[in-house]
């Protein structure tokens, strides 16, 4: 038998040009919902604040003041954690979705994770596709820390396949320094993606695991453009 605990209560439902995003409630989790695909939630984070750390960790020691790119805002996860490190620079996060940012501004239902990174002075928001981002920018980064998708073999929506292919790849290195480092997240390991960052040119190609508390591990995948 259910009980109003058990049955997730709608926030917010939007259409967009990229499909359906939901924000619901289910007892003390906040879960975002994109084409009925389950995103993320405020249940842990563990692994989206350590693809930040990794990723910072790869770099150069001597890189002063490092730009970090994040790819998906999200419910903030990686952004609070950013923000909560003084050594980064600056901090740009892309997000295409116009609801998602309402969500963590003005009071939103997400603000209390992310207030004090949004008044961060190192931290900007653009919306617009990640995709076309890191096609059209001039802009270059130390780290890019990509996150808008459920792994490497599991996209949101089928426009994003072919950032993880080689040509895509080829872009995210356009847009990261020599010696910038690569982070993307997944829910489940991708050892074909090692092999296609390799055949795109990075080196130090890596995998981390790290343990959930049911199912397989989530993952952060590293690399490095070479300098």
């Amino acid at each position: 038998m259910f009980t109003s605990y058990d049955i997730p209560e709608v926030l917010d439902r939007r259409e967009g040009p990229y499909g359906e995003v939901v924000l619901r409630r289910h007892g003390d989790l906040l879960q975002i919902i994109a084409n009925g695909c389950f995103l993320m939630d405020t249940s842990d984070g563990r692994s989206e604040r350590r693809l930040v750390d990794a990723a910072l960790e790869a770099l150069n020691t001597d890189t002063p003041a490092p730009h970090l790119l994040i790819g998906g805002l999200g419910v903030g996860f990686s952004l609070a954690h950013a923000a909560d490190n003084p050594h980064w620079g600056h901090i740009t996060v892309i997000e295409r979705e116009q609801a998602i940012i309402d969500w963590h501004q003005n009071n939103g239902p997400l603000s209390p994770l992310t207030t004090h990174a949004l008044t961060d002075p190192r931290t900007e928001i653009l919306k617009t596709d990640l995709v076309a981002f890191v096609n059209e920018t001039c802009a270059t980064f130390d780290a890019l820390c990509l996150d808008i998708d459920n792994g490497p073999d599991w996209t949101v929506t089928d426009g994003n396949d072919g950032l993880y292919a080689p040509t895509g790849l080829t872009s995210c290195a356009r847009v990261l320094k020599p010696g910038g480092v690569l982070a993307v997240w997944s829910a489940q390991p991708s050892p074909e993606f090692e092999g296609t960052l390799r055949n795109a040119g990075f080196k130090q190609v890596r995998t981390e695991e790290l343990p959930v508390a049911r199912g397989v591990p989530d993952v952060v995948h590293l690399a490095v453009r070479p300098g």
